[in-house]
């Protein structure tokens, strides 16, 4: 096992996690709706970004429309069910995290690592590599780390599993080992990282983080990916156990208050963007509040099919076509293309109702007909607005 000292930043930064878990959880019941939204669009964001860090190119978007069974063109099979398998093991972390009989066990990372790669046989799924394996620079092609050797993976990660079983350190300290040492055993020929970062996310769910906010580190590594590879630079040339990785504790903690902060901002206003919208398409259209799903989407900039509302609001494609209609006939979104190629996309009403409903000023409302110049200058008239609420609460 890895060792690591309880540094200032860390004990600063673990402090900073429970204020910020405290302050969340103090919010009370979220509308289950609304959750379930936020939870899918953090969990396209975290497998999009997890993927493309392992050379996998599919984008946010094309991962939210593979999860809701709305399967883009252009991505291949095999991509297809890498996505589907790290979503499967995400959302097995979520059935097992709080299971009164859980135990850490090898058998259940050799699972998650099955799930992460899709089953695939060819990849090595679900069971520990048999040789030799090493990390190189992706740009030079030079070796710069070897993992243990093969016959030694099995105990190790035993030992490991052992540990997680018995850590009484805080969570986010638990987190950063388990992935730390998941990386650095190396277990397996493929799927390493992802493996690691889902057993770190199943580390903070078992220390009670459960607000999605705490377990999506992977959107964060995957814009700071540069951080996120030096990070591992304690980790030396080789595999060495007692190995001191408090860099690597550090940077994973910081990242983790960098991720919270920063999507607890971005909840807040999203959510009163849905809430404005919701009111809409229930008060003003008369329709039900999953309509809410195809507006939001839309004011996102994002292409809107009848396959992927259907995924998102759980509905049948006759209910799909009926709400969809009478978005484009209050004047919101607009209809495009057809057969195969038919989607639907915000018009300028959708931003213009924003606005309106949010008691915004005009000046919020952007550029007519760029709609993501619309969507930014929107969003950040609801932010500001947010901003003078909680100001005017303080003084």
């Amino acid at each position: 096992m890895y060792r690591y000292e309880t540094t200032e930043a860390v004990a600063t930064g673990v402090r900073r996690i429970e204020e910020l878990r405290a302050r969340l959880d103090a919010q009370g019941p979220l509308p289950r709706i609304w959750l379930g939204r936020t939870r899918r669009d953090l969990e396209a964001e975290a497998i999009a970004a997890s993927t493309i860090m392992e050379g996998v190119a599919v984008t946010v978007d094309e991962a939210r429309r593979i999860l809701a069974g709305d399967r883009p063109t252009g991505v291949s099979v095999e991509d297809i069910d890498l996505v589907d398998g790290y979503r499967d093991a995400m959302r097995f972390v979520l059935a097992r995290a709080d299971a009164g009989a859980f135990q850490w066990q090898s058998e259940l990372v050799l699972s998650l690592h099955h799930l992460v790669l899709g089953g695939s046989y060819a990849k090595g799924a679900g069971r520990f590599r048999e040789t030799q394996n090493w990390l190189t620079n992706r740009g030079s092609g030079a070796q710069v780390y070897l993992p243990p050797p093969a016959e030694k993976v099995p105990s190790l990660v035993d030992d490991l599993a052992a540990w997680l079983q018995a850590a009484d350190e805080p969570g986010p300290v638990t987190s950063a080992l388990a992935h730390v040492s998941v990386a650095g055993i190396h277990p397996f020929s493929d799927g390493n990282g992802r493996t690691a970062r889902i057993v770190a996310s199943l580390s903070m769910y078992r220390a009670g983080f459960r607000l999605p906010q705490f377990t999506s580190l992977e959107e964060w590594w995957g814009r700071h990916l540069e951080d996120y590879y030096s990070a591992f630079d304690c980790l030396g040339t080789k595999w060495a156990p007692g190995t001191d990785v408090t860099p690597f504790v550090e940077a994973h903690v910081q990242a983790q208050v960098a991720q919270v902060e920063a999507l607890s901002l971005r909840n807040t206003t999203e959510r009163a963007l849905w809430t404005v919208l919701q009111d809409a398409v229930v008060s003003d259209m008369g329709l039900n509040e999953r309509a809410t799903h195809a507006l939001y989407d839309a004011f996102f900039a994002r292409e809107v099919t009848n396959r992927y509302y259907r995924g998102m609001a759980d509905v049948s494609e006759v209910t799909a076509s009926h709400d969809l209609g009478k978005l484009v006939a209050s004047g919101a979104l607009e209809a495009r293309g057809a057969g195969r190629s038919a989607h639907y996309v915000a018009a300028p009403a959708l931003y213009e109702l924003v606005v309106r409903n949010a008691e915004l000023d005009q000046r919020w409302l952007g550029t007519p007909g760029d709609n993501v110049a619309q969507r930014d200058a929107v969003l950040m008239g609801l932010a500001n607005r947010l901003h003078a609420a909680n100001e005017a609460r303080q003084a």
